[in-house]
C-alpha cells in the first residue's frame, strides 16, 4: 500500500491494497467475485459481473451438459473477460463437463463441493483456475494440499449450504493456513466488508445475495422485493430442503417443512422429484446415480437423498416463477442490509469507491497527523 490518500468516489486510481493476488490469478480487474447460485447465476449475471469488472461465476449444478453449452456460448458472445463456472465435483458426466470447459477456454472451474486431488490435477494441466469453495479450514488445507489455486471461504452467516463458524473466525483461520489466494463469503455486501476482508488477509470478496439483489439477476422482480423486506432475523439454518444445513430465507414453504412429518416431507420430496424429471433433461438413471453419489460423498440418509432431489424444484418454483409461497429462497443474513436494486456495474463501481474512501482514510496522506 502506497500510503496515498486517494479520493472518496474514485474508480479510475485503484490503490494498491485492490490489485489482490485474486485479481492477477482470475485476470479481473477487481477483487470481487460473483457466485454461483442456482437458478440465479445464469448466462446474463455472469456476463454483467465479468462486464463489470469481477469475476461472473456461471451455475451449472442445475444445467443438462446441452444447457451448459448454451450458457458458455452466450457469455463469450456477451463478454471477452474472463469468468468462471461452477461444477458439481459429483455429478456422473464430470469429466465431460470440464473438458467442456477446457475447450471452451473458460477461466476458472469453481466446485460447491471439493472435488477429488485427479481432478484438480486434470483441471489444472489444462490452464484451468481451480477454486473450492468450503466451510471449514481443514476442507481448506485439504484441496491446497491437492493443488487447488485458490479457495472461497464461506462463513456461517452466508446463504444456502453453509457452516457454524462465522466469516470473522473462518477467514483468519483459513489465511493463516494455507497460502494460496482465500477469497471471503459471508456477509460482504459493500466496500467496508471488502476492506475488512483485506485486513483478515484475504484476497477478495465473494458474494451471492448482494448479486441475486442486481437487475442483472433472474430472479422475479417480486421475489426480489420480498429479499428487500427481510430483516438480518429473517432467515433460518434448516436442514428440512435437502437434509444438509443451509440458510434460506423464513418464508414460503420452510416454515411448513420445519413443522411437517417425515412421511410427509418425503411424499412432497417424492412428487417434486418427478416434476424436476419433467421439466430438466436429466434422466431416471442420471438423477438416481447423482443421489446416490451425494449419499456416498456427504454421507446422506436415505430420507435425506430423496429431499435433495427435491430441492431443485423448490428452488425454481420460488426464484424463476416467483411462488414465493411454495418455494425456498436461499439467502445469507446479509439481506438484512440490502435495500436496493442496482446493476453489477453500478454495485461494483459503488463498492471499489466506498473501498478506496475507506483505505483513504485509514492511511492519510503522509504529513497528516492528528
Amino acid at each position: 500500500m502506497t500510503g496515498q490518500a486517494v479520493p472518496a468516489g474514485v474508480v479510475g486510481d485503484l490503490p494498491d491494497a485492490l490489485r489482490t493476488r485474486a485479481c492477477e490469478l482470475f485476470g479481473v480487474q477487481y477483487p470481487i467475485v460473483q457466485t454461483g447460485m442456482g437458478y440465479v447465476s445464469d448466462a446474463a449475471l455472469t456476463t454483467a459481473t465479468a462486464n463489470a469488472g469481477g469475476l461472473g461465476i456461471l451455475s451449472a449444478g442445475l444445467l443438462s451438459y446441452g444447457e451448459l453449452v448454451a450458457a458458455i456460448d452466450k457469455i463469450k458472445a456477451g463478454t471477452d473477460k474472463p469468468f468462471g463456472v461452477n461444477i458439481r465435483a459429483d455429478q456422473s458426466d464430470v469429466e465431460k463437463r470440464i473438458d467442456l470447459l477446457i475447450s471452451a477456454e473458460v477461466k476458472v472451474a469453481s466446485f460447491a463441493l471439493a472435488p477429488k486431488e485427479k481432478l484438480i490435477a486434470k483441471c489444472k494441466d489444462a490452464g484451468l483456475v481451480v477454486v473450492p469453495s468450503i466451510g471449514a479450514r481443514r476442507h481448506a488445507e485439504k484441496v491446497a494440499g491437492w493443488g487447488a489455486d485458490a479457495v472461497i471461504v464461506q462463513g456461517g452467516e452466508g446463504g444456502g449450504h453453509t457452516g457454524g463458524v462465522p466469516t470473522s473466525l473462518l477467514l483468519p483461520q483459513v489465511v493463516d493456513a494455507v497460502d494460496i489466494p482465500v477469497i471471503g463469503a459471508g456477509g460482504f455486501f459493500d466496500g467496508r466488508g471488502l476492506v475488512a476482508a483485506l485486513a483478515y488477509g484475504a484476497a477478495g470478496i465473494a458474494m451471492g445475495t448482494r448479486f441475486l439483489l442486481t437487475s442483472d439477476s433472474p430472479v422475479a422482480d417480486a421475489v426480489k422485493q420480498v429479499y428487500l423486506s427481510k430483516t438480518v432475523n429473517d432467515t433460518v439454518l434448516t436442514v428440512e430442503v435437502d437434509g444438509v444445513p443451509q440458510r434460506v430465507l423464513r418464508a414460503g414453504t420452510v416454515d411448513k417443512l420445519e413443522s411437517s412429518s417425515k412421511p410427509g416431507r418425503l411424499i412432497r420430496a417424492a412428487r417434486n422429484a418427478v416434476a424436476f424429471h419433467r421439466i430438466s433433461d436429466v434422466s431416471w438413471k442420471g438423477m438416481i446415480s447423482e443421489g446416490l453419489a451425494m449419499r456416498k460423498n456427504q454421507g446422506l440418509t436415505w430420507s435425506q437423498m430423496v429431499m435433495a432431489a427435491n430441492a431443485p424444484m423448490l428452488y425454481r418454483s420460488a426464484l424463476l416463477e416467483g411462488r414465493t409461497d411454495v418455494g425456498v429462497m436461499a439467502t445469507g443474513q446479509v439481506v438484512g442490509l440490502i435495500d436496493d436494486i442496482p446493476s453489477c456495474a453500478e454495485l461494483i463501481n459503488r463498492i471499489i469507491a466506498e473501498a478506496t474512501a475507506v483505505l483513504g482514510r485509514l492511511t492519510p496522506a503522509s504529513g497528516a497527523h492528528h
